[in-house]
């Protein structure tokens, strides 16, 4: 039984994106012609790019933030993490959006020096299109894993009975889905089977972009869901908010201390818990596989990304702005989308990391 409320109204926080146009976004330090750049006194759309992980709830977000500041007008392009860290690095956009950190090797050649800043946390969950079977199925890491590789083929393979018994499952043949383009979503799921699956770490690997050896690929989370729902027998992977958009069957996985854990805002909750004591100043950190009977072990935090010292001051004075409020009154806007609220001491850490960004 989801712990989520059931007013739950993703298609309508979906639409509420404040798109405005006729003005162009400004760039971060170093990263786009001085032509481009909204002048000061201007104003103009601030635009961004990146995850659909948290697209719910940044349209909401930026909405309900252009209610109480019509001055602050927020356009985000909702793309995949890899395509975001790329707009924003060659600078088309003034901010991205990620699930993933951004690694050492592109911070070294960014045009400026880039801040993550954690804005909730969320679940990756397996979803699946399986008729006749009502109960939430059961996955360990490397039964996952097995799959993705090819070596589990059907859906009464004895390895997913073992863990599902007294569950009527049909011989249908298993068709994985996954992303299409490059994605935080993705870089969680194969961070959490890295961690779990000795061979899917040296066969596929732990990256956004990955070649998959089987399966179809879909292009966002929207499109992986949407394929899932038209595909009998496949498996998915998507953000909780997804599944439950589209009342796609969620599985449950299996955690570090052996537990089959349902993915709600508590089990991500208590998966961020570990984290908040020993948080690194620059907030790049992976909790997938957290210890903890009640952790669900595909969580993760998503990051919104600002260069230090961007060139457009008015756009970094308010996006600084938008983060204070975000970080504080937009908190209590998550968990109506699915989303569990930050730890307070990482809120705490961030708001003073905010003071860092070189605006006035």
């Amino acid at each position: 039984m989801s712990l989520f409320p059931r007013s739950l109204t993703v298609a309508a926080a979906l639409a509420c994106v404040a798109l405005c146009s006729g003005c162009t976004g400004g760039a971060p330090s170093g990263g786009q012609s001085d032509s481009s750049v909204v002048r000061e006194g201007q104003g103009g759309q601030i635009n961004g790019a990146g995850a659909t992980f948290p697209n719910p709830l940044y349209s909401k977000w930026f909405a309900e933030y252009n209610r109480i500041r019509p001055d602050v007008r927020i356009n985000y392009q909702s793309l995949g993490s890899g395509a975001g860290i790329r707009q924003l690095t060659s600078g088309t956009v003034f901010f991205g959006a990620s699930d993933q950190p951004v690694s050492d090797e592109l911070l070294s050649t960014a045009p400026g020096k880039l801040l993550h800043f954690p804005t909730v946390l969320g679940a990756v969950v397996p979803i699946y299109n399986l008729e006749g079977v009502p109960q939430p199925l059961k996955f360990t890491g490397p039964l996952l894993a097995d799959i993705i590789l090819g070596r589990i083929r059907k859906w009464n393979d004895p390895e997913i009975v073992k863990h599902n018994a007294g569950v009527a499952l049909p011989a249908t043949d298993i068709t994985f889905v996954h992303r299409s383009d490059g994605s935080g979503t993705t870089f969680i799921l194969a961070d959490y089977l890295g961690k779990v699956s000795p061979e899917f770490k040296a066969t596929v690997g732990v990256d956004a972009a990955l070649n998959w050896p089987t399966g179809v690929g879909g292009k966002g989370n929207e499109g992986v869901t949407a394929l899932v729902r038209q595909t009998p027998g496949s498996l998915g992977y998507v953000e909780l908010v997804y599944a439950l958009q589209n009342k796609i069957a969620v599985g449950a996985v299996q955690n570090s201390s052996g537990a089959f854990v349902t993915p709600s805002i508590e089990s991500v909750t208590a998966a961020a818990a570990a984290a908040a004591g020993h948080m690194p100043a620059d907030f790049r950190v992976s909790i997938t596989n957290a210890g903890g009977a009640g952790a669900y072990p595909l969580s993760s935090f998503t990051w919104l990304l600002l260069y230090e010292e961007p060139r457009d001051k008015i756009q970094g004075r308010q996006m600084r702005d938008f983060l204070r409020w975000a970080l504080t009154d937009g908190q209590k806007l998550a968990p109506e989308l699915g989303y569990a609220r930050l730890p307070q001491p990482i809120v705490e850490m961030e708001l003073k990391t905010l003071e860092q960004l070189k605006v006035e």
